[in-house]
């Protein structure tokens, strides 16, 4: 149970930390054409960003897949990037945009798991077994990611109801935004 909780709370704190900006932005530009109303399609989309994050993780910890840090550095700002610039671009097919954020939270979760790769493959031993390790992470970073998700939702809940702020606008500021920081990420991360 021990190794459980460090390994949830590993989890929690790879989305939940300053250090974590990179996934904080993928999760608010995923969900920002998305209303309050909309929060069990979001639940579903961070849903499908953790499987495909716990799939390379686990890849990577097995030594099957392997992508050097630095180009896993740089593709994470990148999808983000795209994510972000995918809104602005589709900012009026709301619902075109909605069913192309699931594909681009699996897609994109994939290459988001090779993120932590390199520490995970140190942390857990050749001998244990990576199931408990996997599990525990990956609820701890579902925690954190429904834990951003409902205060990003409670925001946009004030910002629509209460100074009654145009979704499209919300859609093109907030993705406008994440696109400059996750670019300016992006720049500074090309492997070259």
């Amino acid at each position: 149970m021990q190794d459980f909780l460090f390994y949830l709370n590993l989890g929690w704190e790879h989305i939940i930390s300053l250090d974590a900006l990179d996934h904080q932005l993928f999760v608010l530009a995923l969900i920002a054409v998305y209303s309050y109303s909309d929060w069990k399609k979001i639940l579903i989309l961070v849903t499908a960003f953790t499987i495909g994050h716990s799939i390379t993780l686990a890849l990577s910890i097995l030594d099957i897949f392997r992508v050097p840090s630095d180009w896993v550095e740089f593709l994470i700002p990148l999808t983000i990037v795209l994510t972000s610039l995918d809104n602005i671009i589709m900012k009026n097919q709301k619902q075109t945009l909605m069913r192309a954020n699931y594909y681009l939270a699996l897609i994109f979760g994939l290459v988001h798991g090779m993120g932590f790769a390199n520490t995970a493959r140190v942390m857990i031993a050749k001998s244990q077994s990576i199931a408990l390790p996997l599990l525990g992470f990956n609820i701890g970073l579902e925690l954190g990611q429904i834990v951003i998700v409902f205060g990003i939702l409670i925001a946009l809940f004030i910002l629509l109801t209460i100074f009654k702020v145009n979704k499209k606008d919300w859609i093109l500021f907030v993705s406008s935004g994440v696109f400059a920081l996750s670019l300016k990420m992006t720049l500074e991360r090309i492997p070259f």
